[in-house]
């Protein structure tokens, strides 16, 4: 891949996906790939879906898409009844039309990783596909354990989502967030480094505007760029707070970024 972009966790957040892909198309990028979670938590499933389906070149199962297909048995109650609000919305009927069957098979049959060039996409965790989060603030408690067996995983970069939380951690056992970057920058030069892409639809770092990265070799250098982008996120409020399945607080947290 030349330059690309990596989206995660849309949440069904429609405002947050579009301004995104806006934010995408001017930046010349090549390709767009996206590491799960593309439904669960917000009001728009069936048009996060089609978007995704249209523009990105392959997208992984997230935890939420998961549950989607085999139940949200570990979720807690907020985020379960999301989900299944959300399959209500999504699983075709026997009147279905084409298009609804088409969102349901491409959601169950998303790929758990995927390896390119030394660089390995997953949503969660090598140890855990869909449900491990790779938290930076675990190095500070010495779970180095957990770190070896992750790093030994991968040859040169893993990216993952699920944390909402973006940041970059080395095999050095450094730990840095998007916000401490200068210019939102990581450069890859040699080592290992695991990198959160951040969130598109719900990100969880008090910092309100949708996240996502793009990526871009020069030579032997891998230049990992976050960028935030706003969006209206008082429509997305108002369109949960009108769907008495989700909950008010899936709203309300949009505007503080928790």
């Amino acid at each position: 891949m030349g330059k690309y972009a990596i989206v995660s966790d849309i949440h069904s957040n429609i405002e947050a996906l579009g301004e995104v892909l806006k934010d995408i198309d001017s930046r010349g990028v090549d390709e767009i790939v996206c590491l799960g979670d593309v439904v669960g938590y917000g009001p728009n499933p069936i048009e996060c879906t089609d978007l995704i389906m249209e523009k990105c070149k392959w997208s992984l199962k997230g935890n939420h898409d998961e549950a989607l297909i085999h139940g949200a048995y570990a979720f807690n109650m907020r985020a379960q009844k999301a989900i299944e609000w959300t399959k209500d919305q999504l699983k075709p009927r026997f009147f279905s039309g084409s298009a609804a069957r088409r969102r349901w098979e491409f959601l169950s049959n998303l790929d758990l990783r995927k390896e390119v060039e030394g660089r390995l996409y997953i949503h969660g965790s090598p140890r855990d596909a869909t449900n491990e989060y790779i938290l930076a603030t675990e190095i500070g408690f010495g779970r180095t354990d957990k770190f070896e067996e992750i790093f030994d995983s991968f040859e040169k970069l893993l990216f993952v989502g699920h944390t909402h939380l973006p940041c970059v951690i080395t095999d050095e056992y450094q730990a840095t967030n998007q916000s401490e970057l200068e210019d939102s920058t990581y450069k890859h030069e040699k080592g290992k480094a695991i990198i959160n892409v951040g969130s598109v639809g719900q990100p969880r770092d008090r910092n309100n505007k949708a996240c996502y990265v793009t990526v871009e070799k020069n030579g032997d250098v891998d230049e990992i760029s976050w960028h935030r982008v706003e969006y209206d996120f008082e429509k997305t409020m108002e369109k949960i707070n009108k769907i008495p399945a989700l909950d008010p607080a899936l709203g309300s947290r949009l505007k503080e970024g928790v």
